[in-house]
C-alpha cells in the first residue's frame, strides 16, 4: 500500500485517526464543560492510566471541546523539577489578556492581572518577555504561601471569566511530576473555586499513582475529582481503531489480521497505532491480510524497542536498571517487593530508596500495598527480549 496514505499515527500524543472506545469519557467531559459555563457545580477530572494508553490524546480532545464551548484554555505539561507557579504565570497571563477583550470583563480582568503580578512577586518568578503592566494588589495572592495564594489567584481568574460570559479550563499532563506542595495547593484552589461556583474547571492526566498522590496531598481530593481509568481497549474497540482508518483510505483488512493485531498489542492504543502503521506498509495489495500482520511484527517490535521502551529505560541508573530487570525475570506483574528483593539478594527495606526513585521517575507504581508494577505496558517483555544488550 502507498506509505504516503498510511492513516496511522504512532507518536507521543498524536491524535489517532479513530479515537475508539473513549466516547463515554469525552461525553462526561463535555457535560462538565457545559455546566461550568453556566456556573453550575462540576467535578474536575483526572485521567489515570499506564503509558501509551492515550491520556494526552484525551486531554487534547477535551481542550478542543472546551474551546468549542467558550472556554479559555490553559495547557501545561508538568516537567520534573519545575514549579507549578513558574508554569502557570505566562499561560495565565495569556488567558487573562484574552478575557480582557470582553468589554464587561475589563475591570475583573484588570483585578486578576494585579493578583497575578502580586503572585509573581511573592514567588520571585522571572517571566522574561512576559510583561504584566499593572501594579500589584497588596494583600492578594502575595503571602508567599501557595496554599493561600493560588486559590486567591484562581478566584480572580474565575471572576474575570464569569464577567466575560466565558469559563477557564486548566489542563495539566503528567500530573505525577507535580511537587506534592504544588499538587496540594492546586487541590485547595479547585476546592475554593467549587465553593464560589465560579466557571473554572480542571482536567489532568497522569500515571495510576496520581489518585493516591492527590489523596495524600489533601484528604478531600477523592470527592473533588472524577478519576476515569484509561486503559487498554476492549477487543471490539481495538479492532475498530484499526478497521476504520484503513477503510477510510479505501482499503480493507481481514478479520483474522485484526484478531492477530489485537492479541499481540493486548489492545493498548499506542501499540495498535504502531502495528497498524507497519502492517499497512507491509501489505502489497488493497487488503491487509493475516500474513501482513505477522510480517509487520519484527519491524513493529524494533520500532517500539528503539523508541517507546528504550527512551524510558535509558532514564534509569545502572542500579535502577538492575532492579527492573529483576522484576521482569519474575514474569508478568504485579510483583511483590519482597520477591524482587530476594532475587537481588537484598532486603526490601534496603531497596526502598531505589524503588522510590524508580517510582518518582514514572517507571513503576504500587497498585496495592507491597506490590509494584510497570507503568509501561509489556515492559517486562521488552526487557526479556533485550537482556543480552542491556
Amino acid at each position: 500500500m502507498d506509505p504516503v496514505r498510511n492513516p496511522f499515527a504512532p507518536g507521543a500524543g498524536s491524535h489517532p485517526p479513530e479515537l475508539a472506545g473513549r466516547q463515554a469519557i469525552l461525553d462526561d467531559a463535555r457535560v462538565a464543560i457545559e455546566r461550568a459555563l453556566l456556573c453550575k457545580s462540576s467535578r474536575s477530572q483526572l485521567f489515570l492510566g499506564l503509558r501509551g494508553v492515550g491520556k494526552t490524546v484525551l486531554l487534547n480532545a477535551v481542550e478542543g471541546i472546551a474551546q468549542d464551548h467558550a472556554h479559555i484554555t490553559t495547557f501545561i505539561e508538568a516537567p520534573e523539577g519545575k514549579s507549578l507557579a513558574e508554569q502557570l504565570l505566562p499561560r495565565v497571563h495569556l488567558a487573562l489578556r484574552k478575557l480582557s477583550l470582553a468589554e464587561h470583563a475589563k475591570a475583573k480582568a484588570h483585578e486578576a492581572m494585579r493578583a497575578l503580578r502580586s503572585f509573581a512577586a511573592a514567588f520571585k518568578i522571572e517571566y522574561g518577555d512576559t510583561s504584566i503592566a499593572v501594579e500589584p494588589e497588596a494583600g492578594i495572592a502575595d503571602s508567599g504561601d501557595l496554599d493561600n495564594d493560588l486559590p486567591e489567584l484562581f478566584v480572580r481568574i474565575g471572576e474575570a471569566a464569569r464577567a466575560a460570559g466565558k469559563a477557564w479550563t486548566l489542563l495539566i499532563d503528567e500530573v505525577q511530576y507535580l511537587r506534592q506542595k504544588d499538587l496540594a495547593a492546586l487541590i485547595v484552589a479547585l476546592h475554593k473555586i467549587n465553593q464560589a461556583r465560579l466557571p473554572v474547571l480542571f482536567f489532568g492526566a497522569g500515571l495510576p499513582q496520581v489518585a493516591a498522590l492527590s489523596g495524600d496531598a489533601k484528604s478531600y481530593a477523592e470527592r473533588l475529582f472524577h478519576y476515569p481509568e484509561v486503559g487498554a481497549l476492549p477487543e471490539a474497540d481495538a479492532k475498530e481503531a484499526i478497521r476504520q482508518p484503513v477503510q477510510g483510505e479505501g482499503a480493507a483488512i481481514d478479520e483474522d489480521a485484526l484478531a492477530e493485531i489485537f492479541i499481540k498489542t493486548q489492545g493498548y492504543p499506542y501499540f495498535l497505532q504502531e502495528w497498524g502503521h507497519q502492517a499497512w506498509n507491509v501489505a502489497t495489495g488493497t487488503t491487509i491480510t493475516l500474513q501482513d500482520a505477522r510480517q509487520a511484527e519484527p519491524k513493529t517490535l524494533r520500532r517500539l524497542d528503539a523508541g517507546f521502551f528504550k527512551v524510558r529505560f535509558d532514564r534509569l541508573t545502572p542500579k535502577e536498571r538492575e532492579y527492573v530487570v529483576a522484576m521482569a525475570r519474575l514474569g508478568d506483574g504485579p510483583y511483590r517487593s519482597g520477591d524482587v528483593a530476594d532475587a537481588l539478594g537484598e532486603t526490601a527495606q534496603a531497596l526502598g530508596p531505589r524503588r522510590a526513585q524508580i517510582i518518582a521517575k514514572g517507571m513503576i507504581y504500587s497498585p496495592s500495598h507491597g506490590d509494584i508494577a510497570f507503568t509501561v505496558p509489556m515492559f517486562n517483555s521488552y526487557l526479556m527480549r533485550n537482556l543480552a544488550s542491556l
